[in-house]
């Protein structure tokens, strides 16, 4: 009997050509996500050997009854995980893997983009030719901050923070700190020098967040943080939303707390167009695009479907997740 795989979501070609060396494939044919209940009914109305997902399917207990004990894998076309139960998965002996690294080059070039372009105001440019504001030259009008010369903060120098700093560092940065949870040997590739988060509040005129939501970073960034920022300081964030309280930074830029801020991550996601941050000139939003190229996509898709195989050919995924 052949074995069976249920996707979530369309996906790239070169994920369902690998698919196809060892499944018959059955897919949720949109671009939306899928309706939590019509994924349980559709896991429930056929016994499939391996889930393939997105990061905004909620694999819970109730789809893995709905699964049946036959599920040998729940892979995920995501770097996150937060969305799968890792620990009733482990409870019926069902792997769950990821695509760690594989957007590490998209998300980093996004965050230097995204850096720039809340730096030198460039979203307010391309409104203001939109909006018929160009006129004649203006000695004061959308002036913004240079890189040059100023300190650059990571906060997180894993695989994509580094990958940040090694893009930024030849803007002529004159210094570049992190701080994480310990120091790294590979931060003198870059120059960077380990400082503890206070110091590097303090002390850096942009600050790109690069790390995971956990309980130690969530909120990090809150009001009294913001109030031991420079007042010129830019807050770029293509981590997690929930790093920062998106509260305070309302207020932090209201304020003057703080001169801009740059997000492509948010708490809620999607931010809904209503909140305040939304219309701020101040602050840049992005739609959560740091994986959004096609080799960054193609390759998510290609490794989930690798796991899928693995786990039927009894071999270790390469991106297995474990229970800690």
């Amino acid at each position: 009997m052949s074995k069976t795989v249920y996707v979530t979501r369309r996906i790239p070609q070169p994920g369902l050509a690998k698919l196809a060396e060892g499944f018959e494939i059955v897919s949720y044919e949109s671009d939306e996500a899928i309706p939590h209940d019509v994924l349980v009914q559709a896991v429930r109305d056929r016994r499939y050997d391996a889930l393939l997902c997105m990061l905004t399917d909620q694999i819970d207990a109730e789809v893995l009854d709905a699964a049946g004990p036959q599920l040998k894998i729940v892979a995920t076309m995501s770097v996150g995980y937060e969305h799968i139960d890792i620990q009733e998965c482990a409870k019926r002996n069902i792997l769950v893997a990821n695509t760690p690294g594989v957007s590490t080059d998209s998300v980093a070039e996004l965050t230097a983009s995204l850096l720039l372009l809340t730096a030198r105001r460039l979203a307010e440019g391309v409104e203001a030719v939109k909006k018929g504001e160009w006129g004649p030259w203006k000695p004061m009008w959308l002036c913004g901050t240079e890189l040059t010369g100023r300190i650059l903060g990571i906060y997180g120098l894993g695989r994509i923070g580094f990958n940040v700093g090694r893009r930024l560092k030849p803007f002529g940065f004159s210094k570049i700190y992190y701080t994480d949870v310990q120091e790294v040997s590979y931060a003198k590739d870059i120059d960077a020098e380990f400082i503890n988060f206070e110091g590097l509040v303090e002390k850096c005129d942009f600050i790109c967040v690069c790390c995971n939501l956990t309980p130690q970073t969530r909120h990090m960034f809150n009001a009294s943080v913001f109030k031991k920022m420079k007042k010129t300081a830019i807050l770029i964030n293509t981590g997690r939303g929930g790093v920062i309280d998106h509260d305070a930074l309302t207020e932090a830029l209201r304020n003057g707390d703080i001169t801009a801020a740059g997000l492509d991550v948010t708490e809620p996601e999607p931010l809904p167009k209503s909140h305040p941050l939304v219309s701020m000139p101040n602050c840049v939003i992005l739609p959560h695009m740091g994986s959004n190229t096609w080799d960054s996509r193609n390759a998510m898709a290609e490794i989930a479907a690798r796991n899928c195989i693995a786990a039927i050919s009894n071999q270790t995924p390469e991106g297995i997740v474990t229970v800690n």
